[in-house]
């Protein structure tokens, strides 16, 4: 009488919804090397197959090009729902207003079906941008925010704090095990050189010798965080008891006029800082409170800013010189 061989156990499944994205892929590699079969969902409108295209060929991993405001069919189980489809820099939300509230509203109510349906576990990427032009600093998570919701940045803001509430309905009416991160500026590897965020805008400036523009007087304050620290603390949160928001940054602040010196020396370049109005409703100052995440998830960033700099520089000089390329003949 042969042994039988003992079933194997299921693969833990997460979809990724902008799973092309920067944040997207970042997540998607982070979990496959935890060991889940990952499906990516993008419309690539934001999106780049560049950003996954290490990964065709894994078996733990599919891909499926649709919009995310669409009917959702997948014909397996789902552990994992990570909703991180939206827009995301002002450069694209503004030029794609009415697409970023469908994707705020429609996609966030067609994952939390998914969700729903799977009996799966799901998180919202939210962000900073709910509270605003803030009037309490750093921010916290009960502060509800300084916001303009006719000004043209409220496509984006609007559609994330209805994204929460939506998500916070899901919970209380149907029970979905549902997750809320609030992501503040973050930078690495796979962002785009043209996507209007600060970094990249400094940093292609720098290494073309560009003029490196700065709104206003440069007094506002960002802080960053670097992807892989960022990421960590989203997973640790989805694995967490917790159903409020949480903040998830880096709490160094720092002003953009120290910030584009810091650029300009780091990539030895030759740029001149030129002064712009600032653009309306931007925020004059962006610090996470992240207590929460330290106390609930036992989560801080690690990452300096000078060694993420160094790592995102490298990446966008390659970049860089694959567009100054001559084509060849």
């Amino acid at each position: 009488m042969t042994k039988s061989t003992p079933a194997l156990k299921p693969k833990t499944t997460s979809v990724v919804t902008g799973g092309a994205g920067f944040l997207g892929s970042h997540l998607t590699d982070y979990l496959l090397k935890q060991g889940h079969y990952v499906i990516a969902i993008d419309n690539l409108v934001t999106g780049s197959i560049a950003n996954i295209s290490h990964l065709v060929g894994n078996p733990n991993f599919k891909f499926i090009n649709q919009d995310i405001t669409e009917f959702i069919y997948l014909d397996v189980p789902v552990d994992y729902v990570w909703h991180f489809a939206s827009p995301a820099s002002p450069i694209d939300y503004l030029e794609l207003p009415i697409q970023t509230l469908k994707v705020g509203s429609l996609g966030t109510h067609k994952a939390l079906g998914l969700a729903k349906h799977k009996n799966a576990r799901i998180l919202l990427a939210s962000t900073s941008e709910i509270y605003g032009d803030p009037l309490i600093h750093p921010q916290p998570e009960s502060y509800w925010g300084n916001v303009n919701t006719i000004g043209p940045r409220g496509c984006y803001d609007e559609a994330k704090r209805f994204g929460e509430a939506l998500v916070m309905a899901y919970h209380r009416e149907h029970q979905v095990d549902t997750r809320i991160v609030r992501i503040f500026n973050t930078y690495g590897p796979r962002m785009r050189l043209n996507d209007g965020r600060v970094v990249p805008s400094f940093i292609g400036a720098a290494l073309q010798d560009q003029p490196v523009t700065v709104y206003g007087d440069g007094s506002q304050t960002r802080s960053f965080c670097y992807v892989s620290d960022l990421i960590e603390g989203i997973y640790r949160l989805m694995m967490s008891e917790t159903h409020l928001p949480v903040n998830i940054g880096n709490p160094r602040e720092i002003s953009m006029l120290k910030f584009a010196h810091s650029i300009i020396a780091a990539t030895q370049s030759k740029s001149q800082i030129i002064y712009t109005p600032l653009p309306k409703d931007d925020p004059k100052l962006r610090q996470p409170d992240i207590s929460t995440a330290r106390q609930l998830l036992n989560w801080e960033p690690i990452i300096g800013l000078e060694e993420g700099m160094e790592l995102t520089i490298a990446y966008f000089k390659n970049v860089v010189e694959n567009l100054s390329e001559k084509p060849r003949i």
